[in-house]
């Protein structure tokens, strides 16, 4: 299993550690809260997805082998050692390529757009990136540099 196919659905009590795989470049849908464990199993299983959870009764239904990692931990760094356990999961796969909040694909923004970035770090801007589903603009700050750091250590880590 090469990391790049790798897909996911994280259930909601998997939401940081979604944003996190959205950071790393994979395609993570993370479920609605109240959403049914049968209609999320189903969900991962027809969509192709690894369906994320540290729910143990997901683990239970039938097509759960096919498609169900259950994980264990209740914090990332936790959650990221398990989920290295069950794939090879890439965590430099393709660094900020994805919207962290609605996992669309981010793309270069109109240079129109640089009028919406805060003053203070336009100076320092190399590149503006905008969201092809939400259009939300992202761009290189302090707070990549340190994202970068964290998804270096779990790469070399794993």
């Amino acid at each position: 299993m090469e990391p790049g196919s790798l897909r996911f659905l994280c259930d909601e009590m998997l939401l940081r550690l979604g944003r996190w795989l959205r950071a790393s470049g994979y395609d993570t849908v993370i479920a609605e809260a109240g959403q049914p464990d049968r209609a999320l199993v189903e969900q991962a299983c027809h969509g192709g997805r690894w369906l994320l959870t540290l729910d143990r009764k997901m683990a239970e239904f039938r097509r759960a082998k096919d498609c169900v990692v259950l994980l264990t931990g209740n914090d990332v760094p936790t959650q990221v050692e398990a989920l290295g356990r069950h794939l090879p999961v890439d965590w430099l796969h393709a660094p900020f390529s994805r919207c962290l909040v609605c996992n669309g694909v981010l793309q270069a923004a109109d240079p129109a757009r640089l009028a919406e970035v805060p003053e203070f770090s336009r100076e320092s801007l190399d590149a503006l990136y905008a969201c092809s589903e939400c259009h939300r603009l992202y761009w290189h700050g302090s707070h990549v540099r340190r994202m970068r750091a964290k998804l270096h250590h779990w790469k070399h880590r794993g």
